[in-house]
């Protein structure tokens, strides 16, 4: 009795992978995957790749470019403040304004 239903379960399963795998489905399959070209990069612009790099060299130019600003203005204020003239001196309680006249 076992070995009776071991073979109609291989029958079974013969016949359904028969049915799913049959030489018809070959042919149907081929027809779907052939109506689908493969996607082409076409342009720079359709490259996803080319656009993040073209984005993260913007990044690095506007980031060298704001360092470069805030340099400059460092550098300018410490030149200020290096050949600002020297205030004169105030006069105290100690001292007499002069007058030649």
């Amino acid at each position: 009795m076992g070995r009776l239903l071991l073979i109609i379960l291989v029958i079974v399963a013969i016949v359904l992978l028969w049915k799913a795998f049959k030489p018809s489905t070959w042919r149907r399959n081929a027809g779907v995957n052939q109506g689908q070209a493969p996607r082409q990069v076409k342009g720079p612009d359709d490259d996803e790749e080319f656009l993040w790099n073209i984005e993260k060299n913007r990044f690095k130019r506007r980031r060298a470019e704001e360092a470069a600003l805030q340099e400059e203005e460092e550098r300018l204020k410490r030149a200020r403040e290096r050949y600002a003239t020297p205030e004169e001196p105030k006069e105290g309680p100690d001292e007499k304004p002069t007058e030649d006249s």
